[in-house]
């Protein structure tokens, strides 16, 4: 609706057009002949997809603006390869547009007058740079000023300034949601509970909760990174019992090196194929 409003705004000719009926959709831009795409980029990977298969002509659509969902080198290709030229945005119901990529393709951009801090998930601390974790925006606008607004989106943000020049931060895009709280035997787990599960272990520097299921039964496995990469026997038997104060469940334990976790912003891991 955003880029709706903005595109009437500078009067162009808008074609809503949502997800499915790619045959329908198809048709329509080869009689309308649009200019460019804005949603999300795997439906245009599909809507491409089908053209070149049918020998739909949609050479017409140059540029394409696209949002919402992940938006990986795989897709950004396929969209490229018909000679589309996509580029990212990001932004929220309540704080509109908050960062956009530039041609230069080095990140996303934040308007001057935006703030953004990245937290850990689950601790509401602040993250080092290029450290994956929530994105937290204040927007300082007169009409509607946000203070600290939690959207619940997960990025990092990227060193020294964009290409272009813009000397605000600059971030990756869109990486996922922080709503990690997931169920396991019966009992729902949080982000919050294992970062104080390593809170309270200053040998451990980072921990990653798994939830798995074998034979109807879940599993919890907490991976800790300490710092020889082995860990103790007495490490061991306490973060268990931390594990089963804190969630009231029982839990394995594994010891890995540091850094050795993945830079995700990850907490809990649930690799159940199903709840």
């Amino acid at each position: 609706m955003m880029f709706y409003l903005a595109a009437r705004t500078w009067v162009c000719a808008v074609k809503p057009g949502g997800v499915g009926q790619t045959d329908i959709q198809l048709q329509t831009n080869t009689d309308l002949k649009p200019v460019g795409y804005a949603g999300i980029p795997s439906f245009l990977k599909i809507l491409l997809k089908i053209a070149a298969k049918d020998g739909v002509d949609v050479s017409s659509i140059k540029c394409a603006s696209v949002g919402s969902e992940p938006f990986p080198q795989s897709v950004r290709q396929a969209i490229q390869d018909p000679r589309v030229t996509a580029l990212q945005n990001y932004g929220t119901r309540d704080l509109g547009l908050v960062a956009y990529e530039s041609a230069a393709v080095d990140g996303m951009i934040l308007g001057e007058g935006t703030i953004v801090e990245i937290l850990r998930p689950g601790t509401g601390e602040p993250g080092a740079d290029g450290e994956v974790g929530e994105v937290v925006v204040t927007n300082l606008d007169p009409p509607y000023p946000l203070i600290s607004f939690a959207t619940g989106d997960m990025s990092a943000v990227l060193p020294g300034i964009s290409l272009r020049g813009r000397t605000n931060n600059h971030i990756k895009g869109w990486m996922g949601h922080t709503d990690q709280t997931t169920k396991a035997r019966g009992t729902f787990v949080y982000p919050a509970q294992i970062n104080d599960v390593v809170k309270r272990h200053s040998d451990v520097l980072k921990g990653r909760l798994t939830v798995d299921s074998a034979d109807g039964r879940d599993s919890m496995v907490l991976t800790c990174e300490v710092a020889d990469g082995t860990g103790s026997d007495a490490l061991d038997v306490d973060l268990r019992g931390t594990i089963k104060i804190v969630t009231k469940l029982r839990g394995e334990v594994r010891f890995t090196g540091p850094r050795t976790l993945p830079n995700d912003g990850k907490i809990i891991d649930n690799v159940r194929t199903s709840e």
